[in-house]
């Protein structure tokens, strides 16, 4: 039993984040192992912190050491393999300890330090209290006499059939009373045990076979080998949109589940989870459970238990659910693989793909990484034979790919067409309204008008906390101006520039304004509009997108969340409206971006037994990227791409390390950022061994948010221990001369740049 405990303790500056000696008394000694959560006393005052076990028996570091003040229960403690992920986040993310522990465990199952019942004594309190239900189960036979009531036999026949919550027997109208009576008589024993929540219970179980075609089979032969043999394995399944990759990961699912081993499927955003919930839930039930941002944080902390009991095969969710606690993993699925929201953009900045790619490692199991348009990096890998690629050329049951049109706006200003939608487009509209089939709008702007500029002195009205322009929202008495990056909000929206008096005038075209342009076009349509002010509330996503399913709406206008994963039968037309601002967009993956948008998007259209087509609306359309978009050429962008990638040297060929910094006053960040790029310099001089390039310090795109300026520095480097080692030297430095008090500084592996 561990008498000393090396211990991560929260709050900790990065400089001195280290693992700190603390004594175990006697009485804890049983209780405390590695991955323990502890309370802790720390610093002069001997404050409680909350901390995580990661050494047992660590030397003292003086003969006077600090005792452990209280010590959670064995349910609480890390699993090996997260207290191992804790510690490779740690060694790459530049994170503390203590974030990276909060990273692999929910809310819910985390601690914070409360007082004992005598108000003096530190202990630690669940963030949330454990929900526990009571379980029945037949200990013996209904005896005879006296003879049994009519609810009593009912409540026997009901546990014949094996164990039951009181909520089950309830629902059969049997009482806790009946219960009770019958564990008094030995018939029934009671046991409390962690309540289990079937979120998506609704959904029925189908049993009949997967149906694959003869190139879906091929791709499964050649994958599934893979599941058996132990050894980790990395392959990029790259399918034209509509090709059927979610039946071949079906079918690699059940083999997965068949060898005793369980699955981890991970989709981008919460907009995708319902339809790939539905499609797993149908095949596995409740084996399935769910972990994403959009559950409340005691369901997330119920389906997390059940995944840590055991209860669960297969955990579907979106980036963080690649901590999900899952024992003996032998096949991990991250699906649109290129997606940026599989980065996280705060500590720890890490890539689900980079800790899935340990995962699987760690387990020996298959990575499958799939796309109809994949990273650059993750072709590159499978070009250079570094991961294997399986290829799916044919959409699923033989249907072509969408025609697409792509319609010149300014040939359509010049012909006396003011309206955002095009002649084309409105046409296409008005045929596809009268064969009863449905469209999907995909525009990347939310809010009515995107910006408000004076007549007079022509400045653009800006939030007076951000360095953009605010965005007008026609909701509600004379509307409102809303900033996108810190939520101010200017109501009603102002007629006169604030500067010089002049008259305001509004344009730009948003989400909102699409929609009202469209009931004017088709008073009879019924549209559907998907962006962040419409799916706020909880399940929005899933009730919007299943109401469209059944088609109580005819066209469906959306910024990106309606362009990727979904799959409508009924959906035989798409339409790109206001794509250019993206191609002009900083971070070097801004072509990346536009292709995947507008392939994914256009891929929507025509997936069942009618054909397709799609209309790109653009200012620019002799755009290479965009006309391979539509022509759905990946090959083709992909040799432009990575011809581009090399000249400018970008990833794949170095790894880009964005070291940001915050703060409060303009000038201190420019000349904290300054120093930090000099002190850079000064180490980087002691070791030529290590490759690198440091560009800047320059403003970040958007110079403030939120009344914080942001500067950034660019690292081309090579991403290894020795980089990394590096850096830690001069953050260290850099806290040493007490510069974070004037611009904090975070190191980001994973950035496109674009801060």
């Amino acid at each position: 039993m561990p008498k000393t405990v090396g211990v991560a303790v929260s709050h900790a500056a990065f400089h001195f984040d280290k693992l700190y000696t603390y004594a175990v008394m006697p009485a804890q000694q049983d209780q405390v192992r590695l991955g323990s959560m502890v309370l802790v006393p720390f610093g002069r005052g001997s404050r409680p912190r909350m901390g995580v076990v990661l050494a047992c028996d660590a030397e003292p570091e003086s003969a006077k050491l600090k005792a452990v003040f209280d010590v959670a229960p064995a349910s609480a403690c890390l699993t090996g393999e997260l207290l191992d992920l804790v510690r490779f986040l740690k060694a790459r993310t530049f994170c503390t300890w203590y974030e990276a522990v909060k990273a692999v465990i929910p809310y819910g199952a985390q601690y914070k330090p409360a007082l004992a019942a005598d108000g003096v004594t530190p202990v630690l309190q669940k963030q949330l209290t454990r929900h526990t239900e009571t379980l029945y189960r037949l200990a013996a036979p209904l005896p005879e006499k006296p003879r049994p009531t009519a609810k009593q036999l009912a409540a026997v026949a009901l546990l014949s059939g094996g164990p039951r919550t009181q909520a089950d027997l309830e629902e059969h109208g049997i009482s806790r009373a009946v219960a009770e009576n019958l564990c008094a008589k030995g018939v029934l024993a009671a046991e409390r045990v962690n309540k289990s929540i079937d979120l998506y219970a609704h959904i029925p179980q189908k049993t009949e076979q997967l149906e694959l075609t003869a190139e879906q089979q091929a791709a499964y032969d050649a994958l599934a080998p893979h599941l058996a043999d132990g050894q980790p394995h990395t392959a990029l399944l790259y399918g034209v949109t509509g090709s059927g990759k979610t039946l071949v990961f079906l079918k690699l699912i059940e083999q997965c589940l068949a060898l005793g081993k369980k699955a981890l499927v991970l989709v981008p955003e919460i907009s995708l989870t319902p339809q790939m919930i539905r499609r797993l839930k149908e095949r596995f039930g409740r084996r399935v459970a769910v972990q994403h941002s959009a559950l409340n944080h005691t369901e997330r902390l119920l389906q997390w238990q059940m995944i840590q009991d055991g209860g669960a095969d297969i955990v579907v969710g979106t980036r963080s659910a690649v901590f999900a606690p899952l024992e003996g993993i032998g096949l991990i699925v991250i699906d649109e693989e290129q997606e940026h929201t599989y980065r996280s953009e705060s500590a720890p900045r890490y890539s689900a793909q980079e800790v899935a790619r340990w995962r699987a490692a760690h387990n020996g199991a298959l990575l499958l990484l799939a796309s109809a348009t994949p990273s650059t990096e993750s072709f590159y890998e499978a070009q250079a034979g570094r991961c294997q690629l399986v290829r799916l050329t044919q959409r699923y049951a033989g249907q072509p790919l969408p025609a697409v049109q792509i319609v010149d706006m300014r040939a359509e200003l010049a012909a006396g067409n003011p309206r955002e939608i095009s002649l084309a487009l409105e046409d296409a509209l008005r045929e596809n309204l009268a064969a009863h089939k449905q469209a999907i709008l995909l525009l990347n702007r939310r809010g009515y008008q995107t910006m408000a500029q004076c007549e007079d002195c022509r400045e653009v009205l800006k939030c007076p906390k951000c360095s953009v322009p605010m965005v007008y929202h026609k909701d509600g008495a004379g509307g409102r101006l809303l900033c996108h990056y810190c939520g101010t909000q200017i109501a009603p929206r102002p007629a006169v520039c604030p500067a010089c008096g002049g008259k305001l005038q509004y344009r730009g075209f948003g989400t909102q304004k699409a929609e009202e342009e469209l009931a004017a076009l088709f008073p009879e349509a019924r549209i559907l509009r998907m962006d962040q002010d419409t799916t706020a509330a909880k399940d929005a996503h899933e009730k919007l997108l299943a109401s469209f399913a059944r088609h109580e709406y005819d066209i469906m206008v959306g910024t990106q969340m309606v362009a990727k994963g979904l799959d409508f039968e009924d959906v035989t037309l798409v339409g790109v409206l206001g794509i250019d601002s993206l191609l002009f967009a900083q971070g070097f993956r801004a072509y990346e971006t536009v292709f995947s948008l507008v392939t994914q998007v256009v891929g929507r259209s025509g997936r069942a037994s009618s054909p397709g087509r799609a209309i790109i609306q653009t200012t620019d359309p002799g755009n290479p990227v965009i006309n391979l978009a539509a022509a759905q050429d990946y090959d083709a962008f992909f040799a432009q791409e990575i011809e581009y990638r090399k000249l400018g040297l970008y990833p794949p060929f170095c790894s880009l390390c964005i070291v940001s910094f915050a703060g409060k006053k303009e000038g201190e960040v420019a000349a904290a950022a300054a120093r930090f790029a000099a002190l850079l310099g000064q180490e980087a001089a002691k070791h030529p061994d290590i490759p690198l390039r440091v560009l800047g310090p320059t403003p970040g795109s958007i110079l403030m948010i939120n009344e914080i300026y942001r500067y950034k520095l660019t690292v081309k480097c090579r991403n290894d221990k020795h980089f990394r080692a590096l850096l830690r030297q001069v953050l260290g430095l850099y806290e040493q001369e007490k510069l974070p008090a004037k611009a904090s500084a975070a190191v980001d592996m994973h950035s496109d740049g674009d801060i």
